[in-house]
């Protein structure tokens, strides 16, 4: 990490004079409130209003983010890769987003939110095996991730819109 201290701001309002504490208590606060907003917009999207259009509400919400990008005030030099490394993972988002909601015909939002947690395991299981990265993770990470994937299968029937 650098030794300078970099400019932190939340929609055109500097956290930067504020304690570090206070930093990390308010951007909680909001990531933790904006998914909810979410959660409880998709749920009432999907499930009472039955929009079953995933991909175009995934369309108009990466249009929405590209607007909050806009209004943090990001600009082009602040990057620090090449455009086409932003484009691919993009699109790899944007497909996750598009599959997401579509599971949404089947699955409740909490029990979708519990399936998105075991996204660990595969990225456990790659940071494993690709070349370059290597990790090892301690025993307790994999008694954890496995205790994850039974915990899920046991609760698997609660979860189904059916």
């Amino acid at each position: 990490m650098k030794n300078e201290e970099q400019a932190r701001s939340l929609f055109g309002i500097s956290l930067t004079d504020r304690p570090r504490w206070q930093q990390f208590l308010i951007c909680s606060a909001g990531f933790f409130f904006g998914y909810l907003v979410n959660g409880v917009c998709e749920e009432y999207v999907y499930n009472r209003l039955q929009f079953s259009y995933g991909w175009y509400f995934t369309f108009v919400q990466g249009w929405v983010y590209v607007l909050l990008i806009y209004l943090q005030g990001f600009t082009p030099k602040q990057m620090v890769n090449p455009w086409k490394s932003y484009w691919k993972l993009s699109a790899v988002l944007m497909g996750s987003n598009g599959l997401t909601k579509g599971s949404l015909a089947f699955l409740n939002y909490p029990a979708q939110i519990m399936f998105k947690s075991t996204k660990v395991l595969p990225v456990m299981i790659m940071g494993a095996f690709i070349p370059g990265l290597r990790r090892k993770y301690p025993l307790h990470d994999y008694i954890s991730a496995v205790l994850l994937v039974v915990g899920l299968k046991f609760d698997e029937a609660s979860m189904l819109n059916v």
